[in-house]
C-alpha cells in the first residue's frame, strides 16, 4: 500500500522512520503574526508559487522539504499535493501531528483542506500522536503504535468549524469550542486552553508565556539561551525558539518596559537577519525593571502602559479592542 504522511515540521524525522513512501512536512506555524490568506495556503498545495512577506520574502510550496522519491523521483516537484497524490495512487494519507497548539492547528486547516477534496478525503486516516514529535528518537517514530482512525465526514466538519474559529475577528468562537465534543481529536480542546491563556490577563496584561518569561527571569534565568531552548524551561511552549525572540522584545520595549537587559541593536536589526539577531541575543543579560516585579507581582497591568498590535489567530489585539482571558475563571473578558 503507497503512503503518504503530513506532518509538522516537528515531525520531519518521520522521512526516516520507513512508516511511508512519502513524508511531507508543513512548514506554516498559526501561533504567531497575522495568518497566510486562503488564496496562499491554497497556493502552497496546489503547487503554486507567491512571494510570502512572512517567509522572508521567498516562493513557498508543499514540495520544498520534500525529498527525491524513490518512486516517482522529483515529480512531485511540479504537482500539487493531491494532484500527486492521485497521480501515483497513493492509498493512504495519514496525518502525524502531536499535542502542541501549533501541531493541532494545522492539523485542523489540513482536514479542512482535504474534505474539498474527495480523492484525498476518501484516502485521509488521522494518527493519534499522544507524544512530542520534535522530541522523539528515532526508534520511537519507528515503532510507536499510534492509533490509526478512518476521518469521517462529522469529523471532516468538525475540523473545519474549529479552523474558522481560530479564523474569525474575534475569540469568541474559540471560547465556544471549549464546551464542545471532538472526540477523534483529544489533543484540540486542550490546545486551545493553551492558546486562549496567552491572551492577555485581566490583571497583569499579559500571557501565560510572557508571565513565565518574566517569573524565570526574576529568578535568575537571565540569557536568552536557557530561555529559548527546546525543551528548556519554558516547558509548556505555545511559541517555539524562533517567536520567543519578538514575544521577548515586547516585554522590553515601551514607555514602561519589564525586562532591563536586552542588547539595543536588536532595534535595529532586519527581522531576516537571524545571524545578527542570534548574536544580539546571546549578548543580552536580563533582569526585571521595577516596573517588571509589579506586573509579576499582579500590581501593575502592562497593557495599561504599553501599547500592543498583535495577532492572535484572526484576532488583531490593540489597546482599543483587547481581548482579555481571565485563567481561573476560564472567561473571556471583552473589550
Amino acid at each position: 500500500m503507497k503512503r503518504v504522511i503530513l506532518t509538522s515540521s516537528s515531525g520531519v524525522g518521520l522521512t526516516y522512520a520507513d512508516r511511508a513512501d512519502m513524508v511531507v512536512p508543513l512548514i506554516y506555524r498559526f501561533v504567531s503574526g497575522p495568518l497566510p490568506t486562503s488564496h496562499h495556503l491554497e497556493q502552497y498545495l496546489t503547487g503554486g508559487s507567491f512571494r510570502a512577506s512572512f517567509m522572508g520574502e521567498r516562493e513557498v510550496r508543499w514540495s520544498d522539504v520534500v525529498a527525491r522519491s524513490p518512486q516517482s523521483g522529483l515529480a512531485h516537484k511540479e504537482l500539487g499535493l493531491v494532484w500527486f497524490c492521485e497521480a501515483y495512487g497513493v492509498e493512504a494519507i495519514e496525518l502525524w501531528f502531536d499535542p502542541s497548539p501549533s501541531n493541532q492547528l494545522q492539523l485542523i486547516w489540513i482536514l479542512d483542506y482535504l474534505r474539498s477534496e474527495p480523492y484525498a478525503a476518501e484516502r485521509t486516516k488521522l494518527r493519534i500522536v499522544d507524544f512530542d514529535l520534535l522530541g522523539a528518537d528515532g526508534p520511537t517514530l519507528r515503532d510507536h503504535a499510534a492509533r490509526e482512525f478512518d476521518v469521517t465526514e462529522d469529523d471532516f466538519e468538525a475540523a473545519r468549524a474549529a479552523w474558522e474559529a481560530y479564523r474569525a475577528p474575534t475569540p469568541e468562537l474559540c471560547v465556544a469550542l471549549l464546551s464542545g465534543d471532538f472526540p477523534t481529536y483529544p489533543f484540540l480542546k486542550p490546545a486551545m486552553e493553551d492558546l486562549l491563556a496567552e491572551l492577555p490577563s485581566p490583571s497583569t496584561g499579559l500571557g501565560a508565556t510572557e508571565m513565565r518569561l518574566l517569573d524565570l527571569i526574576a529568578k535568575g534565568h537571565n540569557r536568552t539561551k536557557e530561555l529559548f531552548q527546546p525543551g528548556g524551561l519554558l516547558d509548556k511552549r505555545v511559541y517555539d525558539q524562533w517567536e520567543l525572540g519578538p514575544v521577548l522584545e515586547g516585554l522590553a520595549s515601551g514607555p514602561m518596559p519589564a525586562v532591563a537587559g536586552l542588547d539595543p541593536k536588536l532595534a535595529t536589526l532586519a527581522r531576516h537577519d537571524a545571524r545578527g539577531r542570534n548574536a544580539a541575543y546571546r549578548r543580552s543579560r536580563l533582569s526585571l525593571t521595577e516596573f517588571g516585579k509589579a506586573v509579576l507581582e499582579g500590581r501593575e497591568d502592562f497593557r495599561r502602559h504599553n501599547p500592543i498590535r498583535r495577532w492572535w489567530g484572526g484576532t488583531l489585539l490593540t489597546n482599543e479592542r483587547l481581548w482579555r482571558w481571565d485563567r481561573e475563571s476560564r472567561s473571556l473578558v471583552a473589550p
